[in-house]
């Protein structure tokens, strides 16, 4: 599938390129919109030609998991308002597969979370697409991003960029400084030639953003849960990856492209991903594509709260709330009656839900309005706890 070279196809950027064009003025820039095809809608995706064009104004949400292990109980949180979200709406529900580093993705990983989805009772319209399917499409967007000028190859290792004494966002997150942002054109060729001998670091390739005083570079949005929510691009995370040193194509670009060219104009997600906001929408508007509305979740926690449910952790994967609770709607039950969508924890099916599903159920789970719908001033918003009675049967 087609990929730009680390090395050889990343031609150096002026540094006296501006920092943004107009939005949408890229050349060869789509409309806003979607990505067309002539086929139907189909029940399996791969590349640019299987996306069906929706109709216009109809609600187009995603769930787009990770296959990285079997799904938690934060996942199925997930899955779940975004399927209320979409259904709720009579709208459109896509699946796909963020694999784009199929490396890390263990054997059976991705049929497994098929299987729990379609137990839980959360079915999809469209898909599943798999991102690794999808490069010419990631490529076709950074090569018009470097057109521009908007990009430089970037040869900094991991340990430089979480260097103790490199700038870090509130969390924990390096703030890339610009060390490769000037490179002049004879430096840049000499490095990429040292990394296809082998005897320095690949290139990475980097989005310049616009200055901290430059008003293009900060970016709103307005969050269904959260609320407004505003980010100044070069103090938050400055100039950014969008395909990585080993030439797999970074999230923030794979994600905006890939919600552009499949219409989606509704991400509900979890909280832990609203500061990707800010680049998504740049992104959006160098690329001219449209804006979605964005409702970010608050975060399922460990009993003591100090940290998120994960995989990583092994904290409730469904293969054992499957044996444990033995019926979906005991588990869903439980979940909607934790997450304020139901006052008391009997079992009930995702369909049972719709009625009751609202955005402003989901504000008071995170803290931000009273039992009225009320904001509350000064209030901090909170994640969920799990507490440990959850799993009692």
């Amino acid at each position: 599938m087609a990929r730009m070279d680390t090395t050889a196809d990343i031609s150096p950027t002026p540094s006296h390129a501006p920092a943004t064009p107009a939005p949408g003025a890229l050349a060869g820039a789509s409309a806003p919109g979607v990505e067309t095809a002539a086929s139907s809608p189909t029940t399996e995706g791969t590349g640019s030609g299987d996306v069906p064009t929706p109709p216009a104004g109809e609600v187009r949400g995603r769930f787009a998991p990770t296959p990285s292990g079997r799904m938690h109980l934060g996942n199925v949180w997930c899955a779940l308002v975004n399927w209320l979200a979409v259904r709720s709406a009579g709208g459109t529900l896509v699946l796909r597969i963020e694999d784009l580093d199929r490396r890390v993705v263990p054997a059976g990983a991705e049929q497994a979370m098929l299987d729990d989805l379609r137990w839980l009772g959360l079915d999809w319209d469209e898909g599943p697409y798999r991102q690794s399917e999808r490069a010419g499409l990631y490529a076709d967007a950074a090569r018009r991003l470097v057109d521009a000028g908007l990009t430089y190859p970037c040869f900094c290792s991991r340990a430089d960029l979480h260097a103790a004494d490199a700038p870090h966002a509130s969390d924990g997150t390096p703030i890339y400084p610009g060390t490769c942002r000037d490179l002049s054109p004879d430096e840049v060729a000499r490095r990429l030639e040292l990394a296809r001998q082998g005897r320095g670091h690949r290139a990475a390739l980097r989005l310049r953003v616009p200055a901290s005083d430059d008003p293009r570079g900060t970016i709103g949005v307005t969050d269904a849960v959260y609320g407004a929510h505003e980010e100044c691009l070069a103090r938050e995370c400055g100039d950014f990856v969008i395909r990585r040193s080993d030439g797999i194509y970074a999230y923030q670009l794979a994600v905006t492209v890939d919600d552009a060219l499949m219409g989606v104009n509704l991400v509900v997600r979890g909280r832990d991903l609203l500061g990707s906001c800010a680049r998504q929408v740049y992104l959006q508007r160098l690329l001219g594509y449209a804006h979605p509305s964005y409702a970010h979740l608050p975060m399922l926690m460990a009993q003591d709260g100090t940290r998120r449910l994960s995989k990583r952790d092994h904290d409730a994967d469904l293969g054992f709330m499957r044996e444990h609770f033995g019926r979906p709607e005991v588990l869903l039950g439980r979940l909607a009656h934790l997450a304020g969508l139901r006052p008391t924890d009997e079992p009930t099916t995702a369909r049972e839900l719709l009625d009751g599903f609202s955005w402003a159920a989901i504000r008071r789970a995170a803290g931000l309005t009273d039992e009225g719908g009320a904001p509350i001033p000064g209030a901090r918003p909170h994640d969920i706890p799990v507490a440990g009675s959850f799993f009692m049967v």
